[in-house]
């Protein structure tokens, strides 16, 4: 589909969660029109959002070019790649392809190991209403352990599949720049940079992601985060 012809996609997203911005990074990548619709948390439990997702949180999109609405950040990327980016894959790859499921292999880590520990850690260190040591504990243990697979993984590799920056890659940036880089629009750490040494620890995993934030559309997006703020 060539984006002139597209109607904007209308993208529910919030200013502070990081997996709206797995979105948002591949929006921008793949140069789709789309229209944000800001929402607050408590918002998103009733009406008219709830309709749109029964679980209550963001992401969503409405894409009025096929009719389809979707919520579940990993489930929009496979979407947004097997519809938009079919004819360039040019973050994204051939499917039936060993890269093309080896990018859903990653996804599915992303989605099932770094988003969960990393968000219960960030949980347990901010938010809890008491202190639970063993918790935060536990939980920059798991950092650690995603942190690992990914350096072993990216030995000798720039990414994570074939030779080329993929939505895979893409997905990890949100949870890794809220845990080690200086994030919102404040020049604070990360939040988790005075406990791991994370270019020392896991010098490959910061590497790769210093190529990413290095891209031109993924810095440009985090300077528009920083500017919602």
């Amino acid at each position: 589909m060539a984006s002139e012809k597209l109607k904007p996609i209308r993208f529910w997203t919030s200013k502070n969660g990081p997996n709206p911005w797995k979105v948002h990074f591949v929006l921008e990548e793949l140069g789709i029109p789309y229209e944000e619709k800001y929402i607050d948390f408590p918002d998103m439990k009733k009406p008219p959002f709830e309709a749109i997702n029964i679980n209550g949180r963001v992401p969503a999109i409405e894409d009025g070019n096929t009719g389809i609405t979707l919520w579940e950040s990993g489930a929009i990327l496979e979407y947004l790649v097997e519809t938009y980016d079919k004819e360039k894959r040019s973050i994204s790859f051939e499917p039936g392809t060993a890269d093309y499921f080896h990018a859903k292999q990653w996804l599915h880590f992303q989605m099932s190991g770094q988003g969960p520990y990393f968000g219960q850690a960030i949980w347990f260190h901010r938010y809890h209403s008491e202190e639970v040591q063993s918790a935060k504990d536990r939980y920059v243990k798991e950092i650690r352990r995603v942190s690992w697979v990914l350096d072993r993984a990216l030995e000798g590799r720039e990414f994570l599949v074939g030779d080329k920056c993929s939505y895979a890659d893409i997905a990890f940036i949100p949870w890794f720049n809220v845990a080690f880089y200086p994030w919102y629009n404040m020049k604070v750490p990360g939040a988790f940079a005075d406990q791991i040494d994370f270019a020392k620890e896991f010098p490959n995993t910061a590497a790769w992601m210093d190529r990413l934030r290095a891209r031109p559309v993924i810095a440009e997006t985090l300077k528009k985060r920083a500017a919602t703020l």
